[in-house]
């Protein structure tokens, strides 16, 4: 039987009163590190400094904090240009408008370039809740990762969040950062590894792998932990690289436990899922199910409503995982 891996230090309180904090934090207290660090770090916002938690920046380094205003698209090409004149910008809105609205910009003006910009997109997916499908970024990871040279991240809670904004500091190239607005379970530590292009199993098994990211990773674990009751073991990785994706350590999970469920708070095509579909087929092809919004738009409605209503729940992976090891055996 398997359990937590003794390598992926997680919270110890993780299956009780567990503490929850917005991914978004993590990148401001990130963005305030670096800013002590390196006079070179610039941030930009489209007038979202508050939400997106650019203004703990802005208070302490107020001559390196630029406010564009509501014209993300001259953002982008105001951090290109800052990056060729040796800066190293992060910019913030929603991901609904960066990389939505900015997807032009990105690809001539920062990929095609090889830029070293930073972009987070806050308030992704559809936990955005009550502002509806217009500002619930669900397709957001489809249009980053097919991308050349753009690195895409999503970190499963704030501390995650925060080591990887520190890593984008140093890594080349543009990167994506995604984050969402809810308070979400802190599953990780400061022990926690973290490396870009790496995934970190936190939870080993032998009858199915659960493949996650961003929230998502939390209600793998707890389904895990609820399989168990069913005789069912399972295997948990945290995919925060959703590209670079980790071939290897994908390959071997489905080779040890025959079987894949994927999970993610985005739409099933395009994104974590389609991801590792494209590594499986490549490498290992095996029984898989993607669990994430199913080719719709959001609507309004609580967090908890919706994430509730499209499955992107412990109870919508548990539902996966015992269909999808029935098809294995």
């Amino acid at each position: 039987m398997g359990g937590i891996s003794p390598r992926a230090a997680l919270a110890a309180d993780l299956y009780g009163n567990v503490q929850k904090v917005p991914g978004r934090d993590g990148f401001g207290h990130g963005l305030v590190e670096l800013g002590a660090k390196d006079k070179n770090v610039v941030v930009l916002c489209a007038d979202l400094t508050e939400s997106t938690r650019t203004n703990w920046f802005r208070d302490k380094y107020p001559d390196r904090f630029i406010e564009v205003g509501i014209a993300e698209q001259n953002m982008m090409s105001i951090a290109a240009g800052l990056s060729i004149e040796g800066k190293i910008p992060y910019l913030s809105t929603y991901a609904v408008f960066c990389p939505g609205r900015v997807w032009d910009q990105l690809r001539v003006s920062v990929c095609y370039d090889k830029r070293h910009v930073i972009l987070s997109g806050a308030h992704a997916g559809i936990s955005v809740g009550p502002d509806g499908a217009t500002h619930q970024a669900l397709e957001d990871m489809a249009i980053t990762r097919c991308l050349p040279n753009l690195t895409v991240i999503a970190p499963c809670d704030w501390l995650e969040a925060k080591k990887a904004t520190i890593a984008a500091h140093t890594h080349a190239g543009p990167i994506y950062l995604r984050f969402g607005r809810e308070k979400v379970p802190v599953v990780t530590t400061d022990k926690t590894p973290f490396k870009i292009g790496r995934a970190e199993i936190f939870r080993d098994g032998d009858d199915v792998c659960v493949i996650a990211c961003g929230s998502l990773v939390y209600e793998a674990l707890i389904a895990a932990k609820e399989l168990e009751k069913d005789g069912i073991d399972v295997m948990v990785i945290n995919n925060h690289s959703i590209k670079p994706i980790d071939a290897k350590t994908i390959s071997e999970a489905a080779k040890k436990t025959g079987c894949v469920v994927t999970a993610e708070e985005h739409q099933v095509t395009g994104g974590l899922g389609g991801a590792v579909a494209e590594v499986l087929a490549e490498n290992c092809p095996v029984p898989m199910k993607r669990v994430g919004m199913p080719d719709k738009f959001g609507e309004s409605g609580t967090p908890d409503e919706l994430m509730a209503k499209y499955g992107l729940t412990s109870a919508g992976i548990i539902a996966a995982v015992k269909e999808t090891v029935k098809r294995k055996k």
